[in-house]
């Protein structure tokens, strides 16, 4: 994966696991629906960060497929 292709997506969870925060979300979803629509679909590309954070590292094409 090329720099240019690829996209982070930073994720950041509660205590009890919820996501509050995560990136490039569409408007229409919550920031947990978002991070489980991107789990489904790309789980495998998914860091787990210390402080209840992570992100996601995809291809821009694989995250506007996903974004629809």
């Amino acid at each position: 994966m090329t720099d240019e292709a690829s996209v982070l997506i930073h994720v950041r969870s509660a205590p009890d696991g919820g996501v509050t925060e995560i990136g490039e979300r569409p408007d229409a979803l919550t920031p947990q629906a978002w991070f489980n629509a991107l789990s489904r679909n790309a789980g495998g590309l998914y860091q787990p960060l210390q402080g209840g954070r992570g992100v996601f590292r995809l291809r821009r094409d694989d995250l506007i497929q996903f974004q629809q």
